[in-house]
């Protein structure tokens, strides 16, 4: 009796982690595409450093990168506010995590080789949302552009 409760507690958890690691994807990749699209276009180079780096640097399925990368695609006209991503990441992410995507994001908006406004805004305020100091946002875009220079994807 013991062990079939141990068991069933075991698959709840177990379950909770794979609802928790979805949403976090979803999160990721919303957030990814929304930096992508802010000067008004997403690229497929952009769209394959998202999946890339999701695979790579943040240990995603590579199939379900690919699934959650559609399904975003499909809702990035829909109005989410920095904060629906930001707020549920803080509580998940570490600071080292944070300043990953920091430096992920950053990489997909210099892809194009040009900074506009909007996209360096978008950092600030994304920064300021994950309460990344001025200092490692400027480091972590320095990391970006060293890792676009060695490493053409």
């Amino acid at each position: 009796m013991l062990n079939s409760l141990k068991n069933i507690f075991k698959q709840l958890e177990n379950e909770a982690q794979e609802d928790n690691s979805k949403k976090q994807l979803s999160l990721l990749c919303g957030l990814m595409l929304e930096a992508a699209q802010v000067d008004g276009k997403i690229d497929q180079i952009e769209i394959d450093k998202i999946s890339k780096t999701l695979t790579e640097n943040f240990h995603e399925d590579k199939l379900a990168v690919e699934l959650e990368l559609q399904n975003s695609l499909k809702e990035i006209d829909k109005p989410k506010s920095l904060h629906y991503f930001t707020s549920k990441l803080n509580k998940e992410f570490s600071n080292k995590k944070k300043d990953l995507l920091i430096e992920t994001l950053w990489e997909i908006i210099l892809l194009d080789g040009k900074v506009h406004e909007f996209e360096s805004n978008l950092i600030r305020r994304l920064a300021g949302l994950f309460y990344i100091s001025d200092v490692s946002c400027a480091n972590a875009k320095k990391r970006a552009q060293i890792n676009l220079m060695y490493h053409k994807d």
